[in-house]
């Protein structure tokens, strides 16, 4: 039977990128086509892992077995691989109440109404919304790129980014003289600098790749730039997934920027996987917090988990609630293509799921565009949103292919410095037949 890979796997990717690794993961090695190699600015940084409080600190990488004439062998069995140690329990009550140590600014439930609005700069401003969508993001890194070249960059008051959002979300945040590191990151990149393929026990793939990345990219001198815009007033929050409690956090990272230091920085990469860690594609992010002298970790995976941007508490954004967004315009980019894929199906439980939650992830982000644009009407606040064209459609050879990122990168780029770069309305739903997936890969011509 001929091999297909079908919705590649991005940076941050949403749910559907979950069910696709599934299907990947299935693959016989001998039909999985080779990544190109990874480049050089990608794979300097030593590997990585979590540590206390939510640091990332540096780690030996662990030795490739290798078989016959240097190559690679395959991993070894589920059975064989290292247990993972036991968690330490800790209660509802004990987690509500769990802050990080040392840093009681640096995050807050996404529904609490006093936390977020206590958070918020005092000043009024536009704000930025940057949805998931996995290596669809390179459609956003064009896109601002576009803005910066047409001279239609803003100083946003507050930017919010949830996976694929969250990892471009520093970079805007921090102002477009970091736009060529934004476009790097988005058209330079394989999957061999995002995962490795083989289990972990709490996921399909290991994601030490893309901790590298993160730790390279994200410097110490990003975190100060971000500190001082932080400290003009400006917010940037980043979602991440409180798995154990089933809550999306809200993490202020120009609070954990001003703090500085390896605690800070170490937090803040933490914070940028989670919010990009798939569930059960990749593995989750422990995160060390404390309450009442007790310390343990919460298990953080996708931002997306608990949808797919984030403008506000939902019960806030809610239609029988009055509030108001304290923002001069409402900008919204979505990092996903909204349009249907037709495709025949494969009776094969990863491609039904990839297809069905591909479908889900298109009406959650269209519903919750729908309420973000009522909300902002609402307020009496003009809206703005910038989405993948539906007319892009190009092929995609395997997970993060940079000839189909590239190719997406410059859609973005057009879009950005052409003369109406957003919408004043959410994109029209599809109507008639669906159009060829745009994310059909090609062949690899192997067999089984």
């Amino acid at each position: 039977m001929t091999i297909h890979m079908r919705k590649t796997i991005g940076a941050a990717a949403g749910l559907f990128s979950a069910v696709f690794l599934v299907s990947w993961s299935f693959r016989p090695l001998s039909t999985v086509v080779q990544a190109e190699p990874a480049p050089p600015w990608g794979r300097s940084a030593p590997a990585i892992e979590s540590r206390s409080p939510g640091m990332i600190v540096a780690r030996s990488r662990r030795a490739v077995p290798r078989g016959p004439a240097g190559k690679p062998s395959q991993p070894p069995p589920a059975s064989a691989q290292e247990q993972l140690p036991p968690r330490v329990p800790f209660t509802a009550a004990e987690d509500a109440a769990a802050g990080i140590p040392g840093m009681p600014d640096a995050r807050f439930w996404a529904d609490s109404k006093t936390d977020f609005k206590n958070a918020l700069p005092k000043q009024k401003g536009p704000w930025l919304i940057l949805s998931s969508g996995g290596e669809d993001g390179a459609f956003g890194a064009g896109f601002f790129n576009g803005l910066t070249a047409a001279g239609k960059r803003l100083d946003y008051a507050v930017v919010t980014g949830v996976s694929t959002g969250a990892l471009m979300a520093p970079f805007i945040f921090a102002g477009p003289h970091y736009d060529d590191a934004l476009r790097r990151a988005y058209t330079h990149i394989t999957a061999a600098d995002v995962f490795e393929a083989g289990g972990t026990g709490e996921s399909f793939v290991n994601s030490w790749p893309l901790r590298d990345l993160i730790a390279k990219e994200v410097t110490p001198a990003l975190l100060r730039d971000i500190a001082a815009q932080y400290r003009r007033g400006r917010r940037l929050f980043v979602v991440t997934t409180n798995l154990d409690a089933e809550r999306s956090v809200v993490w202020n990272m120009g609070a954990i920027a001003a703090h500085g230091g390896e605690a800070a920085l170490g937090l803040f990469h933490s914070v940028l996987l989670a919010s990009s860690s798939v569930p059960g594609a990749f593995p989750p992010v422990l995160i060390n917090v404390a309450a009442s002298g007790k310390r343990f970790q919460e298990m953080h995976v996708d931002g997306g988990v608990g949808g797919q941007f984030f403008v506000a508490p939902a019960a806030l954004m809610a239609s029988t609630n009055n509030y108001r967004l304290p923002a001069t315009q409402l900008y919204v980019v979505v990092n996903t293509a909204l349009g249907r894929d037709f495709a025949v199906v494969e009776r094969f439980a990863p491609s039904i799921l990839t297809q069905s939650v591909d479908m889900a992830v298109k009406a959650d982000t269209r519903v919750m565009l729908d309420r973000a644009y009522v909300v902002a009407k609402r307020s009496g606040v003009p809206f703005f949103v910038a989405a993948i064209p539906a007319g892009f459609h190009a092929p995609s050879k395997g997970p993060f292919d940079p000839k189909y990122m590239g190719a997406l990168f410059e859609v973005g780029l057009e879009q950005g410095r052409g003369p109406v770069p957003f919408s004043a309305a959410p994109p029209p739903y599809p109507g008639g037949s669906a159009s060829p997936s745009s994310h059909l890969d090609e062949k690899t011509g192997a067999k089984q």
